[in-house]
């Protein structure tokens, strides 16, 4: 997969979540195999650079590139300032939001709100394309609702505009993430513009990604939701691409060691207050499913510090990593029998 001069390591690529793809998260999905990660979407406004939430959006220290970030906004002008505000700060790749379907962007005609209006979508590609020497991707859904779906016409502005790469959620705006995604848009597209286009919306599994790239022909496909307290799901793609074998699911004792690695990542990143406060989404994630993790989630929201944060989830893994072993140990019992 090839973006501009960056040659990315496979064709995986994490999708900007708001809230969700901070640095922290995407060094740890590159780490786990991804082979890029989009940032968090960042306004337009210049009023709001300034503001600890988008300085902390724009650090990128130590990151592994290329450094994608995504901005929004619907005017040309403030937007190209902002790809070049972007660029000074060590963005290596600028990304488009035309994809939000979030009821607060669209209300001020951006996001996915812009695909209403193929003109404002050519001035904005054009004027941004022009503003910085740094590749330009676009990220977008297969239209407003299913009477307007027309990804392919911006597919084609966004091609003459220059754009290097098209990521498109295989779901409209009205479809927000409710249903299946469909991936016949994303194929007619695929098969009618020239530059990469990768695939989005509901790739949770080895097998499912493969289905995908074959039905689509597409360079690549891009995983949010199913990489939440998965990150490991893009070295479980990867593999099975490559070999077509599956990997085995991670043990307690990774979970555990990834798990912890990340919390502290998050308090570094976020300060004491803050990290603890964002640090329950991510543990949430993680022991979805888990045998006792019900309680175990709901007594973690009522801790306050980064202290009996860690020292509830190293208990939590240590008796669940000792259940596992009676439960093996009986296993072994009934087989020996």
């Amino acid at each position: 997969m090839q973006i501009g001069p960056y040659n990315l390591k496979n064709n995986l690529i994490v999708a900007p979540m708001a809230g969700v793809t901070d640095r922290p998260f995407r060094q740890l999905c590159k780490k786990m195999g991804a082979g890029m990660a989009v940032s968090e979407m960042i306004s337009s406004n210049s009023l709001l650079w300034g503001s600890e939430k988008t300085r902390r959006r724009a650090n990128h220290d130590g990151e592994v590139s290329p450094i994608s970030v995504q901005i929004a906004g619907s005017d040309p002008e403030m937007m190209a300032k902002a790809a070049r505000y972007n660029a000074s700060q060590g963005a290596q790749i600028i990304d488009i939001n035309m994809g939000c379907p979030a009821k607060k962007i669209c209300n001020v005609m951006a996001g996915s709100a812009l695909l209403q209006d193929e003109i404002l979508v050519g001035k904005i590609l054009n004027t941004i394309v022009k503003a910085v020497d740094i590749p330009v991707t676009l990220k977008i859904r297969t239209g407003w609702d299913t009477k307007q779906k027309n990804a392919l016409a911006i597919a084609h502005i966004a091609e003459d505009a220059g754009i290097q790469a098209l990521a498109i959620h295989g779901r409209t705006r009205a479809c927000a993430y409710k249903g299946q995604a469909e991936y016949d848009t994303i194929a007619t597209v695929k098969a009618a513009i020239n530059i990469p286009v990768i695939a989005n919306g509901d790739i949770s599994t080895p097998i499912k990604a493969k289905e995908v790239l074959e039905y689509t022909g597409v360079d690549a496909i891009m995983i949010g939701r199913a990489a939440q307290g998965r990150p490991w799901i893009f070295r479980e793609i990867d593999h099975y691409l490559s070999t077509g074998n599956h990997l085995p699911t991670p043990q307690v004792n990774e979970i555990h060691s990834i798990l912890i690695d990340h919390l502290h990542d998050l308090y570094n990143f976020y300060g004491e207050y803050s990290g603890v406060r964002i640090a329950r989404k991510h543990i949430s994630w993680y022991t979805k499913g888990l045998v006792g993790s019900a309680a175990f989630r709901h007594a973690m929201n009522q801790l306050q510090t980064v202290e009996q944060q860690i020292s509830a989830t190293h208990t939590f893994f240590n008796e669940l990593a000792d259940y596992d072993q009676r439960l093996t140990y009986i296993e072994r019992k009934e087989l020996a029998v």
